[in-house]
């Protein structure tokens, strides 16, 4: 079974420096038919204006998961971290008993434009934490490269839940399967391109939810951009 979930019927939100669009109810969108995929719990497509962005502010017991698409997102949170996440960059940041934090875009002339992804972890009051990592477009082109999962394979980012997030990069006509284990939900999320799931047209904004399916298929019908989220919980 697909359940497809069309860009043009997310929630939308719009401030002096932010363009948001909610997959997931979020803040002041409301919608208990879209609360979340399993674990998977929020999924906005932010843009922020050159010089602007997120003031500081607290997270408690959520795995939050920036992707950058365009420009260039600069963190700083009461850890002690100050980064830049550039396009192909995932961070991931473990908020458990308490974080703080801000997200800025630091270009006078350059807007950013990224996903800010939450999964519910499977523990409450885990230890705060952050880690950040480079997934170059040649380890991402023609396959599902994962970027972050429960145990931290191959490479990927540790999050503390039952989930796996694999990023695409696929041309006109190449094809990339998935196979999906017993019990096991997947959400497609396209950030750029179109592209088919299972024969379902999808555009960038587009996502879907698998379940009680054996295999997802992509299929680009133009440069695409993917994320899958494989989610046991």
């Amino acid at each position: 079974m697909i359940y497809f979930r069309d860009r043009l019927a997310r929630g939308a939100s719009r401030t002096g420096w932010l363009e948001s669009r909610h997959t997931f109810s979020f803040a002041d969108y409301r919608d208990p038919q879209h609360m979340g995929f399993r674990s998977l719990r929020v999924l906005n497509e932010d843009r922020v204006v050159p010089g602007a962005g997120f003031p500081t502010h607290g997270h408690q017991n959520m795995e939050i998961i920036s992707y950058v698409l365009e420009g260039t997102l600069e963190h700083r949170d009461s850890l002690g971290h100050g980064t830049r996440i550039r396009p192909g960059e995932v961070q991931r940041m473990s908020a458990g008993t308490g974080i703080r934090h801000s997200e800025f875009n630091p270009s006078s002339s350059e807007p950013v434009h990224f996903l800010q992804i939450w999964i519910i972890p499977s523990e409450q009051g885990l230890t705060p934490g952050y880690e950040q990592r480079a997934f170059p477009l040649e380890e991402r082109r023609g396959r599902l490269r994962l970027v972050a999962s429960a145990d931290g394979a191959d490479g990927s980012l540790t999050v503390h839940q039952d989930a796996r997030l694999y990023i695409g990069n696929v041309h006109p006509g190449e094809t990339v399967e998935h196979a999906i284990g017993a019990g096991r939900g997947v959400w497609v999320q396209v950030a750029r391109g179109i592209a088919a799931l299972n024969g379902v047209e999808m555009r960038a904004g587009d996502g879907a939810a698998l379940q009680e399916e054996r295999t997802a298929v992509l299929e680009a019908d133009t440069d695409a951009e993917v994320l899958l989220f494989d989610l046991g919980g």
